[in-house]
């Protein structure tokens, strides 16, 4: 069973819930930049949260059918169509053999996740089969889709059309999208009033917003405690003796431009971290478009905390429904 790629659209990737355990020697988890709606296309087609999807950015490819399938189109709103014929978002629909998948126009969001019933089965390297375009790794013979590729399928049960996530159950960013942050072990390198100001200011998502990382734009610069410089670190006030990066961390190279690592960010350099994005919003900062505006919200552990458990809830809410 294998469909086949009529069209890529603009950056169509293979992926799951990535691989942690390796990024330590500089292979970063990758995965689904939205998790949170992989999962449920996943379970809306039939199949485990962790069965690899295709994630498709701001453009949909056109895929054609060579058996008949469940399928589920979650995250952005990018409208799915059935030989011409409009089919629901968050909602599981039958696809039969010889028919044609494509899609329309962006209205919402960025990152749409197609799961199909028994899943896009691809090798496993290092235990996913998520796709790290930049090392190459993974997913499609380690690249976004191109036309007149061909990928398998695993099998998969008969799953019921017309299951669907009520839209209470639903994320998608606000405007401006509300990014709860922790500050970092680097906050201390800034002013008070810079630290005032970074938390009051609404930036702008800047064109160079990827999987490796997000850049913000439009908020003051930051001024930074005097210093004389370690050894190794440079002269620039925001550069610091290499360092480890844990995901969802934001850096201000030269105190302008904040950026926040995601799912294939490298694993370690010599900026300074302000803070870190609390894991429960990092599925939002992926389905952010490019002049979105966002604003930085400080955060303590123990609302990190409760934050992960919340979305938990939404999830294990989304699984019983189904």
């Amino acid at each position: 069973m294998v469909i086949k790629v009529i069209k890529p659209g603009l950056s169509t990737t293979v992926q799951d819930l990535g691989r942690p355990g390796y990024y330590h020697i500089g292979i970063p988890i990758s995965g689904g930049m939205d998790r949170f709606a992989l999962c449920a296309a996943n379970w809306l087609a039939g199949n485990k949260e962790d069965a690899a999807v295709l994630e498709a950015t701001f453009l949909g490819p056109e895929l054609e059918f060579t058996s008949d399938a469940t399928v589920a189109v979650t995250g952005a709103e990018l409208p799915p169509k059935l030989d011409g014929q409009p089919r629901e978002t968050w909602t599981s629909f039958k696809v039969k053999k010889g028919q044609t998948l494509a899609f329309d126009f962006l209205k919402a969001g960025a990152r749409a996740y197609v799961a199909i019933s028994g899943g896009v089965d691809v090798p496993v390297v290092l235990g996913s089969r998520s796709t790290y375009a930049l090392g190459a790794l993974g997913g499609h013979q380690g690249r976004k889709l191109t036309a007149g590729d061909e990928l398998r399928l695993g099998s998969g049960g008969e799953i019921a059309e017309g299951r669907t996530v009520p839209a209470r159950l639903r994320r998608a960013p606000g405007s401006p999208t509300e990014l709860r942050m922790m500050p970092g072990l680097y906050w201390h390198r800034i002013t008070e009033l810079a630290g005032r100001y970074f938390f009051e200011d609404t930036w702008k998502v800047a064109p160079e917003a990827d999987r490796i990382g997000y850049r913000f734009r439009g908020g003051r610069p930051l001024d930074f405690v005097p210093r004389e410089p370690p050894f190794g670190a440079g002269s620039d006030p925001s550069n610091i003796v290499d360092a480890c990066y844990p995901y969802g961390s934001v850096q201000v190279p030269g105190g302008t431009e904040p950026i926040m690592l995601h799912r294939d960010a490298v694993s370690g350099g010599g900026y300074f971290m302000i803070g870190t994005i609390i894991s429960a919003d990092m599925d939002l900062v992926g389905q952010l478009q490019p002049n979105a505006t966002a604003r930085f919200m400080p955060a303590t552990m123990e609302e990190a905390l409760a934050a992960r458990h919340g979305r938990q809830r939404l999830l294990n809410e989304i699984r019983e429904s189904l």
